[in-house]
């Protein structure tokens, strides 16, 4: 069944812990070595470092399911060898059930974590353009990051994406009858987005009978980026639930906006 796909143009035409760690002391020895940064936790797929690399992709995911660690290594793999040039990391989780408490919620102190995360990668490959794929926390998060911190992000890929947080806490309180208490409330992306770089490109997927995030959470945000003047591919995957991450049509997109990154280098 083809995908149904809705391409958002823009109004203006404008083409969990950290694992950033900090730089290694130069010594003071004569003729001793140049400081380096340490490498990045959690699993790098593709080269460690390099000039040559054009495109790095982080893939940032909720930690509600157990299986959560082996989906975000199998997406970045798929990722390195799909993207020429290219290197994907599976960042640890942020949020979700059993995690650093004060990370809970989309709130401001897990996207500065998220953004220290994320600066340790730019410092890493300084010539790539950065790609955040979030899954449904994660891609909350990635919006709000994308949105706080502008100049981190070169694109973003939101892949179920509760992105307007209190209706999307109101739904979930309604189907379930309880929602876990969240440390605070919380960054919406819907606000956020105000902060967006312009020339930031964006990818929203969402599957059309996902009942944890609804198709018209993804619209809306969308929506908001195109009034932004953000370029923005909207795609609606028929038959498909909540976990969309794995979905060829993910990859494809990541592909997509990729390519369109690295023309612009």
């Amino acid at each position: 069944m083809p995908v149904a796909m809705t391409r958002l143009r823009p109004i203006r035409h404008r083409a969990v812990a950290a694992f950033a760690l900090p730089l290694l002391l130069a010594a003071c020895a004569t003729g001793s070595p140049r400081p380096k940064t340490a490498a990045p936790a959690g699993d790098v797929f593709g080269p460690a470092s390099g000039a040559g690399i054009q495109t790095v992709v982080a893939v940032l995911t909720d930690g509600d399911s157990a299986a959560t660690p082996d989906i975000n290594r199998r997406f970045a793999a798929a990722v390195a060898r799909a993207i020429p040039a290219s290197a994907a990391v599976a960042l640890p989780p942020l949020s979700g059930d059993g995690l650093d408490p004060t990370l809970e919620g989309y709130g401001t102190r897990a996207v500065t974590v998220a953004g220290d995360s994320i600066a340790a990668l730019r410092h890493r490959y300084p010539r790539a353009r950065i790609v955040v794929v979030g899954d449904a926390g994660g891609a909350a998060l990635a919006a709000n990051l994308a949105g706080v911190q502008p100049h981190l992000i070169d694109g973003i890929v939101l892949v179920a994406c509760p992105c307007a947080l209190p209706e999307w806490r109101a739904h979930i309180q309604s189907q379930a009858g309880a929602l876990p208490a969240a440390t605070s409330a919380g960054l919406d992306p819907l606000k956020t987005a105000g902060g967006i770089s312009p020339e930031l490109r964006a990818a929203v997927l969402v599957g059309a009978d996902d009942l944890v995030t609804p198709v018209k959470f993804s619209r809306a945000y969308a929506e908001a980026l195109t009034l932004r003047g953000i370029a923005t591919d909207y795609r609606i995957v028929p038959g498909k639930g909540h976990q969309l991450l794995e979905d060829p049509e993910v990859l494809a997109a990541t592909e997509r906006l990729a390519a369109a990154l690295t023309r612009k280098i």
